[in-house]
């Protein structure tokens, strides 16, 4: 999962990074380098919000030409997906927890971006969800 990113220069010379499919998620820094390095940060706590209140993450835009990404980590990227999913088909941990035969803090665990977990466990929620995990290498 790429975000594509709008960089600013500042009056003051340093750069605002700001998300258009993420609006809360906004950084600077002194140079270009350094706010693409804290926009990653903003991203993953604007998303967080979206975790705790169980709403949908809006999927990247195509980036521009020569327009700046922000890239999730795959484990990241894959619970966004399994939020979506949860969301959209409107089940809660309970009801997963129930269809994978494990607790609701255990699924609690699957959707907390602050958490570890292996990419095993969000494919399993995914397929009990009716969805598979598609991975690629490109």
């Amino acid at each position: 999962m790429q975000f594509p990113v709008t960089l600013l220069r500042d009056k003051g010379g340093g750069f605002t990074v700001t998300f258009p499919d993420i609006p809360e998620a906004i950084s600077e820094g002194d140079t270009e380098a350094e706010a693409l390095a804290h926009a990653h940060d903003a991203l993953v706590s604007a998303l967080d919000f979206y975790f705790e209140d169980r709403r949908p993450v809006p999927l990247p835009s195509p980036p521009k030409r020569r327009q700046k990404i922000v890239e999730l980590p795959a484990s990241l990227a894959a619970k966004v997906l399994l939020l979506n999913e949860l969301v959209r088909q409107k089940v809660r941990p309970a009801e997963l927890a129930r269809r994978l035969g494990t607790t609701p803090q255990e699924v609690n665990r699957l959707t907390d971006i602050r958490h570890t977990t292996r990419i095993d466990g969000i494919e399993a929620a995914l397929h009990a969800l009716g969805k598979r995990l598609d991975l690629r290498a490109v």
